[in-house]
C-alpha cells in the first residue's frame, strides 16, 4: 500500500464541495441508461455473471458478501484479500456455510486468496464490483485503486479517518462518476423504508421547517482482542483496530455516522462548524488504545440550526440509538417512525409491515442497477460528507477548539503511517507502561 498524499481537494472551500458534491434526497439519483457500447464493460463473465471480489474480511466483510450473493442477480464471489490468513478464511467458511443453497455462487480458488497490505490490486483486477469492509483508514486507497481498476462499488462507512482521506475520497468520487461506475456507501439508513417515508414527508412540509436535531448512539462495551507475544506493534493494532485514529477515526467517526448523516441529509446540506466535549472516564485501560470512550458535539449549519449529537461506550448505562427532527410545526422521531405535533398528536405513523432490511436492500438496489446497465448511485460524495462531519466533530471534543469545516478539509491532516508493513511502526506507539498518549482539550490543538 502506498502512503496517503496531499490532493487537489486541499484548495477546495466547503462552498464549492457542497456546489459539486449536493446531497442525495433518496438513497439514489436517476440517470439515463448507459449505451450498449458503455454496457459491454460491465461484466467481465459469461452469461450475466456479475464477479465479486471482498476487500476486508472482517465481520462486515462477510456479511456484505453474502448480502451481495443474496441478490436476484447471478453473482459470484471469485476473489477475498485481506491482511491476515486466520480472518479471510474464518470469512470464507461463514461464506460457504450461508451459502449452502447455492453453493454455486461461492467460486473462489486457494490462487485467488490474497493475504497482505497489497493482495487487494490482485483480488479487484478478478472483479466486476469490488466490497470494500477493511477498517476504514485503509478505505480512500482501496477505493482509488477501485476505481482505477473501472469496478462499481460496495463501500462500508466510514469512508476515511482523516481529512487527506476524505480528499482522495472526493477525488476519486469525480472518477467514478466521468466512468459511470455505481458506488453504494454503508449508510443504510437511506435505503431504509421508515427512513424514506419520514424524510418524504418532511419535504412535503408536515414538521415545517427544522429548528434543531439530536442524534444519539449511546451503547455499552465494545470487543478488545488481547496482545499475543508472537505480535508486532503493527499487528496488534491491526487487529485491535477500532481503538487507533489511524484505522478506526474513533467511535464518533466509525459508529456516529450513522447518526450524524441523517441529520445533514434531512437538513439538506452540512454543518460549518463544530465545538463539543469528550474524554475517557470508564475506557482507560491499554487495550483502550488512544480512543474516547464519550463525545458530546454541537454542530452548527449556516442557517443557525444546531445539531447536538452524543455518542458514548458505557456498561451498564442508558442505550439510546436514533435520531429526533424538530420542526415548527413538529417533530420526526426516526427510530419509531413516527411525526408528532407540538401537542403531541400522532401526525404520521411508519407502518412496520412495510419494513425492509437494509443492509440487504442496499445490496439489492446496487446489483439491479448494474445487471441492468444503469448508473444510478453516487454515494461516495455523501459519505464523504457525512464521515467529514464526524471527522470534524472529533477534532473538536479532542483539542476543545471550534472547527470549521473548510480549514478541516484544507489542512491536509493525515494519520496514515509512513509505511504499511507488519514490521513498521504505526502512528501511535506505546510507553514503557503499555499506555497510548490521547488527545487532551486544550493541550491538543489543530489550529493556531
Amino acid at each position: 500500500m502506498e502512503k496517503e498524499t496531499r490532493s487537489s481537494f486541499h484548495d477546495q472551500t466547503r462552498r464549492d464541495f457542497v456546489k459539486k458534491s449536493s446531497i442525495l434526497a433518496g438513497a439514489a439519483m436517476a440517470a439515463p441508461y448507459l449505451s450498449q457500447a458503455a454496457q459491454t464493460n460491465y461484466f467481465s463473465g459469461s452469461a450475466g455473471v456479475i464477479k465479486i471480489a471482498l476487500i476486508g474480511c472482517g465481520g462486515r466483510g462477510t456479511g456484505a458478501a453474502v448480502q451481495a450473493l443474496s441478490t436476484k442477480q447471478n453473482v459470484q464471489l471469485v476473489a477475498m484479500a485481506d491482511a491476515f490468513r486466520d480472518r479471510l478464511d474464518g470469512s470464507y467458511n461463514e461464506i460457504v456455510e450461508s451459502m449452502k443453497k447455492t453453493p454455486e455462487r461461492v467460486k473462489v480458488a486457494e490462487a485467488d486468496k490474497f493475504v497482505g497490505f497489497d493482495g487487494y490490486k490482485q483480488a479487484i483486477a478478478k472483479a466486476d464490483v469490488v466490497i470494500l469492509t477493511t477498517p476504514p483508514g485503509f478505505r480512500p486507497i482501496h477505493f482509488e485503486e477501485a476505481i482505477a481498476q473501472g469496478k462499481h462499488v460496495f463501500m462500508e462507512k466510514p469512508v476515511a479517518t482523516d481529512p487527506a482521506g476524505i480528499a482522495k475520497v472526493l477525488e476519486t468520487a469525480e472518477k467514478a462518476k466521468a466512468k459511470k461506475l455505481n458506488v453504494v456507501v454503508g449508510l443504510q439508513r437511506h435505503y431504509m423504508t421508515s427512513y424514506r417515508e419520514l424524510y418524504k414527508r418532511l419535504k412535503d412540509g408536515m414538521i415545517g421547517d427544522i429548528t434543531s436535531i439530536q442524534v444519539w448512539w449511546n451503547q455499552g462495551a465494545l470487543w478488545v482482542r488481547e496482545r499475543k507475544p508472537e505480535y508486532t506493534e503493527m499487528e496488534y493494532q491491526m487487529r485491535n483496530w477500532y481503538y487507533f485514529n489511524w484505522l478506526c477515526g474513533d467511535h464518533i467517526v466509525e459508529q456516529h455516522i450513522h447518526n450524524i448523516d441523517v441529520g445533514n441529509w434531512f437538513m439538506g446540506k452540512t454543518p460549518v462548524n463544530a465545538v463539543g466535549m469528550g474524554g475517557r472516564a470508564i475506557r482507560t485501560g491499554p487495550e483502550a488504545g488512544e480512543i474516547f470512550d464519550h463525545h458530546f458535539v454541537e454542530y452548527r449549519y449556516d442557517n443557525g440550526v444546531v445539531m447536538n449529537a452524543q455518542c458514548r461506550h458505557w456498561k451498564d448505562s442508558v442505550s439510546k440509538v436514533d435520531e429526533e427532527i424538530v420542526g415548527t410545526k413538529g417533530r420526526i422521531f426516526c427510530d419509531r417512525g413516527q411525526i408528532v405535533d407540538h401537542k403531541g398528536k400522532t401526525l404520521y405513523q411508519f407502518d412496520r409491515k412495510m419494513h425492509n432490511r437494509p443492509y440487504q436492500a442496499e445490496h439489492d438496489e446496487l446489483f439491479e442497477a448494474i445487471a441492468a446497465g444503469q448508473f444510478k448511485y453516487q454515494d461516495a460524495q455523501r459519505g464523504a460528507e457525512a464521515t467529514l462531519s464526524a471527522i470534524i466533530g472529533r477534532m473538536a471534543t479532542y483539542s476543545g477548539q471550534l472547527i470549521e469545516w473548510d480549514k478541516a478539509l484544507k489542512s491536509g491532516i493525515n494519520l496514515q503511517p509512513a509505511k504499511y508493513a507488519f514490521d513498521a511502526p504505526p502512528p501511535v506507539l506505546p510507553d514503557a507502561s503499555g499506555h497510548y498518549a490521547y488527545a487532551k482539550p486544550g493541550i491538543t490543538r489543530y489550529f493556531s
